[in-house]
């Protein structure tokens, strides 16, 4: 199939508005991910780099509690965080950068929150294989997750979720 030079520059121009709602959702993700770690379900510690930051502005004051609350608070916060920033992106991505009209809205809503589930999933498994049976950076690791997140996210979302 021959693409034309207005198809591919309308590709291009859809795949920048895709990241840029992607960047200002992973926005929304965590700064609802450090509220909820803050203030209302905790699970920060003294040396985390968010605290050093806080501290910068406000007296930070945070409860002691164990590692296994605490990672199961992450938890808590991961998913509220996850749900919020994919509302958020859903309402964009609709609005501005896909054709919405493929399935009714319920369906597409799920199919929408069902791709960030699988991309979530296939990414942390490559995040993780990465860092344990490559000896990646978590860094580079975590980039990496990104990076097939956005691809597998764009191409489910342009041909199975939306009309393109």
């Amino acid at each position: 199939m021959t693409t034309t030079p207005q198809q591919r520059r309308a590709a291009i121009i859809q795949f920048i508005k895709y990241a840029i709602v992607g960047g200002m959702a992973t926005a929304v993700n965590a700064i609802t991910f450090f509220a909820f770690a803050y203030r209302l379900i905790p699970c920060l510690t003294p040396d985390d780099k968010v605290v050093s930051i806080l501290s910068r502005f406000t007296e930070v004051s945070l409860p002691e509690i164990s590692d296994a609350d605490r990672s199961l608070n992450a938890l808590a916060c991961n998913a509220i965080a996850l749900v919020v920033s994919n509302v958020f992106c859903y309402i964009l991505n609709r609005l501005f950068v896909f054709k919405p009209g493929r399935h009714g809205v319920l369906v597409e809503a799920l199919l929408f929150f069902l791709v960030s589930f699988i991309s979530f999933v296939v990414g942390s498994a490559g995040q993780t294989a990465l860092i344990a049976l490559a000896g990646l950076p978590t860094s580079i690791a975590f980039g990496a997750f990104l990076v097939a997140s956005l691809a597998i996210n764009f191409v489910m979302r342009k041909f199975v979720v939306f009309k393109g």
